[in-house]
């Protein structure tokens, strides 16, 4: 073994790999960064970049099957996957070598291999001994294989895998109900694909607002079969390319689905059980994240974590944001920012879109906290007609004393975009009345569907 001592070690080169910046070389850091897997975690390899470059060639599919209600004759021929496919990695694979270069012309070592600790602040890679007087723990979480009869001798799929298929599957099985479900489903649903989608609840999107949840729930139904409040009891495979056998446990029984390829979309799993964190003094929850403090320091001193191994948010936003603040606070240990997020917006990039930030309505229910709500439709709005939109909604909710925003819940088109405006007063305290009264809106956008549901409250 070869010991080598650092004042900084990052596990981890997801947003992790952003934390080195110009203050730190100034002061002579010697900085590591090891990564087991690709530079730029999962996000850049395996989810939002290349799924949204996905989801955005299945929205123009989508869009020319609906052309005729536009009064325009359009005509779906079929997807070409492996060009589909290629464009997105050709662009983001050669990405890994450059990060690595990059990071090593700086004078930042880098290290390839899975990272352990075997002690308060000293790691093993390989042959490798790394020590150092600060630690960032980012390394990020993987897909969470369920159990299931006869998985082991089955070729299936995680969000890891799915988008580098050799060719489209004709029939897709999606085991699971959350975000990843519903992206990868309007994905493939939208390029060809017959997709069968099994929840084991009642509706999709299950920790949406209700009302986003039921609309969304009926939309793929009408696409996709799903069968809701059902498991998968077994799987089998005669052999490799052949057809997979599926029995599915549902409320009316039994049934039988054979598919040409299986997508377990069942949530993910932080890596901290990988980096035996134990040794280092890191407490974790009992789903795995490392337990922080509100400047996202560990139990164990010079430790901080952020991203997926700390929260239970699973976004980029978020861990970009965490970056930040254990980048000022690694350097200034002594004089720490805390955390100041007062909420944290996320979006599915489904059809429809959805775009979430704040309470839900149930949560104000069960808190028995006093609100005021308004919903807008797409519909009653000039943009809304040229999208011959029929089921969008913007819905507001709000406190009746102070006229803040307590939560806003989009679902329909650009649904990511329009949400920006109402995020910006959650964060700054805007009532909804500053909002909507002392901000111009343009006329005839889509963003008009957001201030007439603001003018509604």
């Amino acid at each position: 073994m070869t010991t080598h001592e650092y004042d900084l070690i990052i596990v981890g080169a997801g947003s992790g790999n952003s934390i080195p910046d110009d203050e730190m070389v100034e002061a002579g850091w010697r900085i590591a960064i090891v990564e087991q897997g690709r530079f730029g975690g999962t996000c850049l390899n395996t989810g939002c970049i290349p799924s949204k470059m996905f989801v955005h060639a299945a929205d123009i599919a989508a869009t020319v099957r609906d052309a005729d209600r536009f009064g325009v004759h359009a005509t779906f021929g079929g997807a070409d996957w492996p060009a589909i496919r290629d464009r997105v990695f050709r662009r983001i694979d050669p990405l890994h070598d450059s990060a690595v270069d990059y990071r090593r012309g700086l004078g930042t070592d880098v290290y390839l291999g899975a990272a352990r600790f075997v002690g308060p602040r000293v790691i093993e890679v390989g042959d490798d001994t790394l020590t150092a007087s600060r630690v960032v723990i980012a390394a990020g979480s993987r897909p969470r294989i369920p159990e299931i009869e006869g998985l082991e001798s089955v070729e299936f799929h995680t969000s890891d895998s799915i988008m580098r298929l050799p060719a489209q599957p004709r029939r897709l099985m999606v085991v699971g109900g959350g975000f990843i479900a519903a992206e990868m489903s309007h994905v493939f649903g939208s390029l060809g694909t017959e997709v069968t989608i099994v929840n084991r609840g009642a509706t999709l999107l299950a920790l949406e607002d209700d009302d986003v949840q039921r609309l969304f729930t009926r939309i793929y139904e009408q696409r996709y079969d799903v069968r809701h409040n059902s498991t998968v009891r077994r799987v089998s495979q005669e052999a490799p390319g052949r057809p997979i056998r599926v029995d599915v446990d549902t409320a009316g029984g039994l049934g039988v689905v054979e598919v040409d390829a299986l997508l377990l979309a069942t949530g993910r799993v932080p890596n901290t059980d990988l980096l035996n964190v134990a040794a280092a003094g890191v407490e974790v929850d009992a789903h795995g994240h490392a337990r922080v403090d509100d400047a996202y320091r560990t139990s164990a001193p010079g430790i901080w974590a952020l991203g997926d191994a700390a929260n239970h948010f699973q976004l980029k936003h978020m861990a970009n944001a965490e970056t930040r603040l254990i980048r000022h606070n690694v350097v200034h240990a002594d004089d720490p920012r805390p955390i100041v997020f007062p909420v944290v917006p996320s979006a599915v990039f489904a059809d429809p879109q959805i775009a979430s930030v704040g309470a839900k309505e149930r949560d104000l229910v069960a808190a028995g906290t006093p609100y005021i709500t308004a919903t807008q439709t797409y519909g009653n709005t000039a943009y809304g007609w040229a999208l011959e939109d029929s089921t969008s909604f913007v819905k507001l909710l709000a406190d009746p004393t102070t006229r803040l925003l307590l939560g806003a819940h989009i679902i329909g088109p650009e649904a990511s975009l329009i949400i920006q405006p109402l995020i910006q007063a959650m964060c700054l305290g805007t009532t909804v009345d500053q909002i909507a009264h002392d901000v111009i809106y343009i006329h005839p956008a889509l963003t008009e569907v957001v201030e007439q549901a603001l003018l509604a409250l």
